[in-house]
């Protein structure tokens, strides 16, 4: 006959299962509350463009792409689309982004990126030391650059509003925490749909078709980040619920999809038009 816990008429194997399961519970209750690194798309983000940017290289880009990685042995595209994060430094902080004022999405130049200080004049810049006669290290710093802010311009809040601070700054709660919209758009929305990387980006590559051979300039791809920032309800009322998750991780998918199509697309121009 199996022991009970003294005095709750609760078999001992049973009790145990409830301290197991309380557990797992209070696990999940200190992940929740782990805060999220405001970073562009976070690592899985990051990881998923370029994961769909390698299934699109020509040979030719995937070689070129594979002798710069050769000079770290071990380093993966998907690797190096974090380096950016990781080795940031307040100089290059705004190269990461580039702020509209409200109401007005057309990119311009001298008033969104002076001094050449935003993520689209960045993009541009790796664009041309790849082109260039760099030496290779520099040519793998660049490709580094240019694989993580392509990504970047495609995060809606890295084309967002200065006053906010790219949602930075919009206050509000999360997936049962306090939160920020910036960081909801960078890891908030994508973790919840419980995917890895991997997983993510060979489901997202069946969705290519629409962005394949479709003219796109880093500015446009700012452009259209403002104008999802611009969309009704795309500031929630200081909650993120059920029907906001419904609408925009989609939309977060879709910006996913197009920045590793075009990525792919910028290094195959890059080195067919080197030849």
């Amino acid at each position: 006959m199996e022991v009970e816990m003294a005095g709750t008429g609760i078999p001992r194997s049973a009790w145990q299962e409830i301290r197991q399961g309380w557990k797992r519970l209070f696990a999940c209750a200190l992940l929740a509350y782990v805060p999220v690194l405001v970073l562009a798309w976070g690592s899985e983000g990051h990881q998923v463009v370029a994961l769909i940017a390698e299934r699109h290289l020509t040979p030719e880009a995937r070689a070129q792409v594979d002798q710069l990685l050769a000079l770290e042995p071990g380093q993966t595209i998907a690797s190096i689309s974090t380096w950016a994060d990781e080795h940031r430094s307040p100089s290059m902080a705004p190269m990461h982004y580039v702020n509209f004022p409200r109401g007005d999405c057309h990119y311009q130049a001298e008033r969104e990126c002076p001094d050449g200080k935003c993520v689209v004049a960045a993009i541009e810049k790796q664009v041309g030391v790849l082109q260039s006669d760099a030496p290779p290290d520099k040519k793998l710093t660049a490709l580094k650059y240019l694989v993580h802010f392509v990504a970047d311009v495609h995060q809606p809040l890295h084309a967002g509003y200065a006053d906010d601070r790219g949602g930075n700054s919009y206050q509000l709660q999360a997936f049962m925490r306090g939160s920020n919209l910036h960081a909801v758009w960078d890891a908030g929305l994508l973790r919840q749909v419980g995917e890895a990387p991997e997983a993510m980006a060979q489901r997202l590559n069946g969705k290519t078709a629409k962005f394949l051979g479709r003219p796109w300039t880093a500015a446009s791809a700012a452009e259209e980040s403002c104008v999802i920032v611009g969309l009704k309800d795309f500031y929630p009322e200081r909650f993120v619920d059920a029907m906001y998750i419904a609408r925009f991780t989609p939309v977060a998918e879709v910006r996913l999809t197009a920045a590793g199509v075009r990525l792919a697309e910028l290094l195959n121009g890059i080195w067919s038009a080197s030849k």
